[in-house]
């Protein structure tokens, strides 16, 4: 089992860089891209850094590894990271994990020259039509109105028999250009960030929060509210909603962008559904965001968010899937799952270890690395957002359902090109729903 394990790499590669120890999320605010940093927990975001050592073991699909994976950087979880590394601690160190251990030693070379942002370019959304977009008519092509995620969901319904995706419709990235018009925020505001905050990252955290207030404390226009609630109720019956971000720097095939941007559960009424999509919004100008863009080196007005509205389902157990096994990318014929029971918000979260198993399909055989720790689960409540409720110990998934998601995996696979894909699941009353779908990325430095 994972949680025996001393040492496992969950993203292999290359570092250099100043070893810091982050005892609390504030400390990620003393933070750089040059820093390998010993995370005490694990963060619910995190701005770019040269490599990751955690204390706390995760799944290899946490948002805190996706972003790993994106950035080409080494992440490992290490038993005791502080007390054996206490030598290195504030000193510059090579880091390099494999497959089998790890190695530090320590340094004054320079940061490698090769950083994620290579590469990197944004696809340039249409900011011109103010058209939603219901699920049955998106696909791949629409990402240009409504970002990879919606257009991604859309066409695994339009192309895959009997898969199960919920509902929904796109509010396109052309309202959230136009809002951003009609509060001043452009190129030259963004750049009075930089001046201000004079390279100091709480000052930018700061003018970020302004900024993100100015957003959600912004009238949205009455004719827009009404498009939307109308729409919210002839196509989904007024139904609870997840409110989900569909930006242009999202589950592209360069880069996931995973839990930088906000996603808001379970909006129950009109007046929320419209102050969720200001959240979603305002998230562009989250930190972790806004330095993974800073360090890039892309403009903070070239990311738009357009915004996926996605009848809520009440899940039984939920959680990720890749179509390779993630810890040994050369095992053929093999997918990894990680499980949780309820809603699966807290297995992308990595804060709590999930159920995670390697499913061979060749031999039809199940290799579980670890057991869902939790006692409590969640899930929607009826006045809104989620509750937590008692849930008794044991295996999450069976082999079953186990088995059904592996040949839905290899459908989306199939579908995108035999791309390895990253794939948000949930089950409901037995029914396997599919919740998102994007490349899923291996990078190393």
């Amino acid at each position: 089992m994972i949680k025996n394990f001393p040492y496992l790499p969950l993203n292999q590669g290359k570092a250099i860089g100043t070893l810091r120890v982050i005892t609390k999320g504030d400390d990620l605010y003393n933070v750089g891209a040059d820093d390998i940093i010993i995370l005490k927990e694990v963060p619910l975001e995190l701005p770019p850094v040269a490599g990751i050592i955690s204390e706390k073991p995760s799944t290899a699909l946490s948002h805190v590894n996706v972003l790993a994976r994106g950035w080409g950087i080494p992440n490992i979880y290490l038993k005791d990271a502080e007390k054996i590394l206490a030598p290195y601690i504030g000193r510059r160190i090579e880091f390099e994990a494999t497959a089998k251990q790890y190695r530090i030693v320590q340094t004054n070379r320079n940061t490698t020259s090769k950083s994620f942002s290579d590469g990197l370019t944004l696809p340039q959304p249409d900011v011109s039509d103010y058209g939603l977009r219901a699920l049955s008519n998106l696909r791949r092509d629409d990402s240009r109105y409504c970002g990879s995620k919606a257009a991604n969901l859309g066409h695994i319904r339009a192309h895959i028999k009997g898969s199960n995706v919920p509902d929904g419709f796109c509010i396109p990235f052309v309202y959230y250009q136009a809002m951003m018009d009609r509060l001043g925020i452009n190129a030259t505001t963004l750049a009075q960030i930089e001046t201000q905050s004079d390279g100091d990252n709480r000052k930018r955290r700061t003018a970020l929060l302004t900024l993100q207030k100015k957003i959600t404390d912004a009238e949205i226009p009455s004719e827009w509210k009404h498009r939307w609630a109308e729409q919210w109720r002839n196509q989904l019956n007024s139904k609870g909603v997840f409110v989900r971000s569909s930006s242009n720097s999202e589950d592209l095939p360069n880069f996931s962008g995973a839990g930088l941007y906000t996603t808001v559960p379970n909006v129950t009424d009109e007046n929320a559904l419209a102050e969720a999509v200001k959240q979603s919004w305002a998230s562009v100008f989250n930190y972790s965001a806004y330095e993974a863009r800073r360090i890039a080196g892309l403009p903070h007005d070239s990311v738009k968010m357009s915004v996926f509205v996605q009848q809520s389902i009440n899940a039984d157990l939920s959680g990720v899937l890749v179509t390779i096994n993630p810890y040994d990318i050369a095992q053929k014929n093999s997918s990894y799952i990680a499980a949780k029971r309820g809603l699966g918000i807290r297995v992308v979260e990595g804060k709590r270890v999930a159920e995670q198993v390697v499913y061979n399909r060749r031999n039809d055989s199940v290799q579980r690395l670890s057991s869902s720790n939790e006692t409590t689960a969640l899930q929607l409540d009826k006045n809104g957002g989620v509750r937590e409720v008692p849930v008794t110990s044991g295996n999450v998934m069976n082999q079953e359902q186990i088995r059904r998601l592996d040949q839905t995996g290899q459908q989306i696979k199939q579908l995108f090109a035999n791309g390895e894909q990253d794939i948000e699941w949930a089950f409901d009353n037995g029914k396997l729903v599919i919740l998102q779908a994007r490349p899923y990325l291996n990078g190393t430095r």
